[in-house]
């Protein structure tokens, strides 16, 4: 019995449009990544891309997407993620783009990823509050 060997990819949503992130739906996420796969590497990175595709999750509230793909074509997805300009949800356009995040090989690796970065974006908040507080007195 033979492995498929997978890649899990984690990104971001960055928009201006508050809306926009709550709005997406995992559908539409993976239709402008297809789109953008098909612009960028054509018929032929279209096919080796989409042979195992799927996003696996997605939060609307904190914008990030977790996408799977096959192990030979990681770097095809990797490579057309920056085109990605919006996104289409309820025949609404939303002007958008995906960061990378973490490039990863099980989705465990993933997931700790993710829990770091969301400690670290947890810490700089609490930070920038603490120094909002006024100025220090000796």
């Amino acid at each position: 019995m033979v492995r498929f060997k997978n890649r899990y990819v984690l990104c971001e949503v960055v928009s201006e449009d508050p809306r926009c992130r709550q709005c997406i739906e995992d559908r539409a996420v993976g239709l402008a990544v297809r789109d953008a796969v098909g612009r960028v590497h054509g018929d032929y990175g279209l096919a080796c891309c989409s042979i195992s595709f799927t996003v696996k999750y997605l939060n609307a509230y904190t914008g990030t997407v977790l996408l799977r793909c096959r192990k030979d074509s990681y770097r095809l997805l990797c490579s057309a993620l920056p085109f990605v300009r919006q996104l289409e949800s309820r025949n609404q356009r939303y002007p958008c783009s995906l960061n990378t995040l973490h490039v990863g090989e099980e989705r465990r690796c993933i997931q700790k990823s993710l829990l770091s970065c969301s400690l670290t974006e947890e810490q700089s908040r609490s930070g920038d509050e603490e120094d909002d507080d006024g100025p220090e007195t000796d």
